[in-house]
């Protein structure tokens, strides 16, 4: 027998009955959020200090206040000619019942050119993973080595993701503006906490990443190329943890010396808590405006240098979403300019979404007939090879068979 759901649809009810008590609660703490977010603006230097003091004290990540908070932009004119590029990727993980210990990597990439010499070129590039060096990631001055898998395989996979991105901006047209365009968020959350020894964090960071980012400005040194990233429905709180920062009475704030040991909502943060930064900025930015800009506090953000992580919240009509870019593209008003237009442009095109990453993702996506058929492949090559029967174990064997 499978999932029974009807054994689970009283929970199911009673869990909505909760989200409806709790709707009213919810309002309360989004509007005093949005009052708090228009008075601090007006001493945005003092809050920025309270900020700076309580980064080490408290327990969540608010964000780097430089620009203001309650700033609105209007969209810049999205120039007529223009080249959208998108580059998303997808995975088949190992099979440990398979005898072959390999990985596949699917990058899709898209150029959309606008305007008078309208064109598209869309294609996909699969990387096969299966030599020892792809398998692990190697401390260079030791004998220590990490498996490249789970969280630092999509490590793995972001870095190709912005590689192809990067050929793709070195055979645009020089002449017109661009726009390159990633899915998901440029910080490298899986390196940020103490998951992994630092030499991962110098390999595929500083070793892979950043190199990458640097052809990157220096190719906008001759062009204008705006590199951003694109979030959509984000459930990020950054800027609503800076406002947590405000409505604490301590000083500095320091949530285990004064809160420990107390439930939800009995902080005095909590009065803002509970509420999203899409929320936020929902009832504050009209189709088309963008916030002001915020910086990313992560830890791992501050090894990035130049690169450091810089975002602002986009209304697209249909959604808040959240734009990242690295600190040189938010530095040049121009390409500034050129992230909130043409991500603003492309949402447009996209109804909500921009085109170039939904094209990418239909070039990337991996389906459940495509991984069975890789694994067929690679059982094949095997066989030919006089290797084991592809079978794997027991358990693999017993779910293929149909016993009842």
């Amino acid at each position: 027998m499978g999932l029974d759901l009807s054994r689970t649809a009283r929970d199911i009810d009673s869990m909505a009955g909760r989200l409806h008590d709790g709707a009213a609660d919810q309002a309360g703490r989004l509007t005093r959020a949005r009052a708090v977010l228009q008075a601090q603006d007006a001493r945005l230097d003092t809050l920025r200090e309270k900020v700076k003091r309580g980064r080490d004290r408290v327990t969540f990540l608010g964000a780097g206040l430089s620009d203001g908070l309650a700033a609105r932009h209007a969209a810049p004119d999205a120039p007529s000619d223009y080249v959208a590029l998108g580059a998303d990727g997808s995975q088949i993980e190992a099979d440990r019942h398979t005898p072959a210990a390999c990985f596949l990597l699917n990058i899709g990439t898209v150029t959309l050119r606008y305007g008078a010499a309208p064109g598209a070129s869309l294609d996909s590039f699969p990387l096969l993973l299966a030599d020892a060096a792809d398998l692990e990631v190697r401390d260079p001055s030791g004998s220590r080595s990490v498996p490249l898998d789970g969280p630092l395989l999509g490590v793995r996979r972001a870095i190709e993701e912005h590689k192809a991105l990067l050929e793709l901006a070195r055979r645009a047209p020089p002449e017109l503006p661009v726009v390159a365009l990633l899915d998901g968020s440029l910080v490298l959350w899986t390196l940020a906490g103490q998951a992994y020894p630092e030499f991962v964090r110098e390999t595929l960071l500083e070793g892979a990443l950043l190199p990458v980012l640097d052809e990157f400005a220096a190719l906008a040194q001759s062009r204008p190329l705006a590199l951003a990233s694109y979030i959509s429905y984000p459930r990020s709180t950054d800027v609503v943890n800076a406002l947590r920062v405000a409505e604490c009475p301590y000083e500095p704030p320091d949530c285990d010396r004064h809160c420990a040991g107390r439930g939800a909502f009995q902080r005095p943060c909590d009065s803002v808590g509970g509420v999203l930064d899409r929320d936020l900025f929902g009832g504050l930015l009209a189709p088309g405006e963008r916030s002001a800009l915020f910086d990313s506090a992560s830890r791992i953000v501050q090894r990035y240098g130049r690169h450091a992580v810089r975002f602002f919240y986009l209304n697209v009509g249909d959604e808040i979403a959240r734009v990242e870019m690295p600190q040189w593209v938010a530095d040049s008003p121009r390409l500034l300019d050129l992230a909130h237009g043409l991500a603003l442009d492309q949402c447009r095109r996209g109804r909500g979404y921009p085109v170039a990453l939904s094209e990418a993702h239909e070039q990337a996506v991996v389906r459940e007939a495509d991984r069975e058929q890789f694994w067929r492949l690679v059982e094949n090559a095997l066989a030919r090879r006089g290797m084991r029967a592809p079978q794997g174990g027991a358990k693999n064997v017993s779910k293929r068979t149909r016993w009842l």
